[in-house]
């Protein structure tokens, strides 16, 4: 009889309890768990799975609800969600997920995930434009070699300057932009771009070359976003256009609309603008329900 280590043992469990609808939440009635579709981001040449795994559900100070989870919980949900097809992982200092990420690696292929983290200036200081340029470019440096250290890699393939909210942030952030595009020409990272929180951070991210990627919150019911559906549609739009990679985050409106995962899972697949989302599931159940809905909804 052939033997089965613990994490196969697990995942063949999960698969099973799936098919039987008890792994934390059901799956949507009469569709299918499957594989989200791939997609490309922008102009950036990057292929992933058009759902990126979240890890920084209620982030905060290097800690999230997923570290909280503790190393076993949250490296296999790594594992589950690779395990159901998801080929993205979303991750950032603030949530202090690169460790667990790099333990889930030893078993998942890095050449067969795409990798995003994210820059918090806001560690250097709430006041960039206080800050000496040669101290942002130095400490945007230090910081993508520790990220590459966490994660044990030569390369991350994404990385953002996270939650700006100056509308003038390309002036007082260029010395982290310099870094992180001589970064990008030594090929130890692929794409740089923003998140977002504040709208006309997000139009001047639209108008900005440098950005490839732009991490934008929007959801049918305007919650946790920086403007109007229509506002933030439009403008995302005119990023698209301009070869820009969108992802969608704020799905379900940070937990505040969960009973509504309908909705806004139809409104994320058929707005238009997302070439991805990330979402961040907690459990090998939400991982499952979140795929059934996209699978409830194709893109077309």
């Amino acid at each position: 009889m052939k033997k089965i280590n613990r994490r196969e043992c697990i995942t063949r469990l999960a698969g099973a309890s799936v098919l039987m609808g008890t792994v934390g939440h059901q799956a949507v009635a009469g569709t299918k768990v499957t594989a989200p579709t791939t997609t490309t981001l922008g102009r950036t040449g990057i292929k992933t799975t058009r759902l990126a795994m979240g890890t920084g559900y209620h982030g905060s100070k290097r800690q999230s609800n997923h570290t909280r989870m503790g190393f076993e919980k949250l490296v296999d949900l790594f594992q589950h969600s690779y395990d159901r097809g998801i080929r993205f992982f979303d991750m950032a200092d603030l949530y202090g997920t690169h460790l667990y990420c790099r333990e889930a690696l030893r078993s998942i292929p890095r050449e067969n995930v795409t990798l995003l983290t994210k820059m918090y200036w806001q560690y250097d200081s709430k006041k960039p434009a206080e800050l000496p340029a040669d101290y942002k470019y130095r400490s945007a440096n230090k910081a993508l070699e520790r990220f590459r250290h966490e994660l044990n890699v030569d390369m991350v393939d994404i990385v953002l300057l996270h939650c700006l909210v100056n509308p003038d942030w390309n002036s007082e952030m260029q010395p982290y932009m310099d870094a992180l595009m001589e970064a990008k020409e030594k090929k130890q990272l692929r794409a740089v771009g923003v998140s977002c929180h504040n709208f006309g951070a997000m139009k001047t991210a639209v108008d900005t070359p440098w950005v490839d990627v732009i991490l934008a919150r929007l959801n049918p019911y305007e919650e946790k976003m920086d403007a109007s559906v229509g506002e933030v549609v439009a403008l995302l739009k005119k990023a698209k256009a301009k070869g820009k990679g969108v992802i969608g985050m704020k799905i379900f409106g940070a937990g505040t609309l969960l009973d509504k995962k309908d909705e806004c899972m139809k409104f994320a697949q058929t707005n238009g603008v997302f070439d991805a989302m990330t979402i961040g599931a907690t459990t090998p159940g939400q991982v499952d329900e979140n795929l059934a809905l996209m699978a409830k909804y194709p893109v077309v």
